[in-house]
């Protein structure tokens, strides 16, 4: 027979029986299959990060260390895109699997009805609901983006915690106010703390980490930092550590460049937090963002044309990596074609839950874990709906078939056509060198148009 166990809790001994050894040890056990079958997720999402914005995607200006390194430890994918070149869109893309028209959001959902080009169907099933079936508890922490009120709130689409920001932008990273409201939440409470948004959302993260580690439940955990999105306000510190390091560098880029490595070293802490709850060997960790960068903000998209706004692959395509120890290889690469749309169903997968039957998403957990995984024939479909007199509230978009792409910058302007196996940089419009392609090519892009129009945007 088991010999009696002492447990020391609030600085008590405690004398547990034999019988009670039995069954703390089987309780254990069980605790730690649990575990092992569901690993925890962690998804960050940065705002306006470019191409060419990270040491290891090219920058020379700049240092990202804690990023790079969950570059090296996991697999690095080379082209992936974010489902549309501004915010919203890509967020509703992300939580839901789905082309971002297809539930009510193509464009940026803003705190002016007048000027608030989206509203989140409340038909979308998105994946905290999902992963919720299987166990899990899921948190948002930072960027919402997605409403303003109920029904559209974190708290109402199926998250247990919700600690950060419900709008587009920070007109200020240490004041969090939007046009004079005050965004900030806890759970579903009104908060003022103090302190620079990266700063917060990353405390935050830690604090969540470190007590999800003393609970059974897997979690989901879902940072979406503000930065780098304008305004470029980085603390004074880390523009001093750049304006020394970097001599000659321009004031714009300066900034920017701070803004970015506090982003990087707030995530490094994050990342820490796992390894000092013992949760990093049994969590799945990925990194992206939103769209590409803001070139008038100082943003670098590596060699590739446009930025943030623009279907052009700058617009669209986005550093991303997934780390998972013992499962994927460290230092791998993949040049598989993907969407932020396609991690809802591979966390589906990753957790063992049953994605819904209506989504665009492909899972790419194959590819994560190194095996092989041949690329769907899939069209793939961009749309953003925007207001001001540039768009008068009309849609630009973008279609890639293969090696074919298929984009308008403006409503108002004619359809571009490039070849990106020839042409990856975008520079020589086809559309009059090959008007069969091009008949193609619109005809495709017409008809996910349909699509997506059958969808209301607008709060009923």
């Amino acid at each position: 027979m088991f010999s009696p166990l002492y447990l020391k809790k609030a600085g008590v001994l405690f004398r547990l029986s034999s019988w009670a050894c039995v069954c703390f040890l089987c309780y254990g056990l069980c605790f730690a299959s649990t575990q092992s079958e569901k690993p925890n997720i962690l998804m960050i999402l940065v705002d306006d990060l470019g191409y060419g914005d990270l040491s290891s995607y090219g920058a020379k200006d700049l240092k990202s260390p804690n990023i790079d390194r969950l570059m090296t430890d996991g697999i690095r994918f080379n082209n992936f895109y974010a489902n549309c070149p501004v915010c919203s869109p890509t967020r509703a893309a992300l939580l839901t699997g789905r082309y971002p028209d297809r539930v009510g959001v193509p464009g940026v959902i803003r705190t002016h009805p007048e000027d608030s080009w989206g509203f989140l169907s409340r038909r979308a099933v998105l994946i905290p609901e999902v992963l919720k079936q299987v166990g899990y508890v899921s948190a948002l922490i930072g960027k919402w983006h997605l409403g303003l009120t109920s029904p559209n709130t974190p708290m109402d689409r199926g998250f247990e915690e919700f600690h950060g920001f419900l709008g587009d932008m920070m007109d200020d990273y240490f004041h969090h106010r939007r046009f004079g409201n005050n965004y900030m939440r806890r759970n579903r409470n009104v908060i003022d703390p103090q302190g620079h948004a990266t700063d917060l959302f990353s405390q935050w993260s830690v604090d969540y980490i470190k007590d999800q580690s003393e609970k059974a439940s897997p979690f989901f955990l879902y940072l979406a930092y503000n930065a780098p999105h304008t305004p470029i306000q980085p603390p004074e510190k880390w523009l001093e550590i750049v304006k020394s390091r970097e001599s000659g560098i321009d004031e714009k880029r300066a900034k920017l460049v701070a803004l970015i490595e506090h982003l990087d070293d707030g995530i490094g802490k994050v990342i820490q937090s796992l390894h000092n709850t013992d949760q990093y060997r049994n969590t799945v960790i990925v990194f992206t963002s939103d769209n590409g960068g803001q070139l008038n903000a100082g943003a670098r998209n590596g060699a590739l044309r446009g930025g943030k706004q623009m279907m052009y692959e700058g617009g669209l395509k986005v550093p991303f990596c997934a780390v998972w120890k013992n499962h994927i290889q460290p230092g791998s690469v993949s040049d598989r074609r993907a969407l932020t749309m396609d991690l809802y169903p591979t966390f589906c997968e990753i957790a063992g839950a049953s994605k819904t039957v209506d989504i665009e998403g492909k899972s790419i957990l194959k590819t994560l874990l190194g095996q092989s995984q041949p690329e769907e024939a899939r069209d793939l479909y961009f749309v953003r709906r925007e207001g001001n007199m540039r768009y008068g509230g009309k849609t630009t978009e973008a279609l890639r078939r293969g090696d074919w792409k298929i984009l308008q910058n403006s409503p108002f302007e004619p359809l571009e056509m490039y070849n990106l196996k020839t042409d990856p940089l975008e520079q020589n419009d086809l559309v009059r060198k090959n008007t069969g392609k091009y008949q193609e090519m619109a005809t495709a892009l017409r008809k996910q148009i349909q699509i997506g129009g059958a969808i209301p945007w607008q709060k009923p």
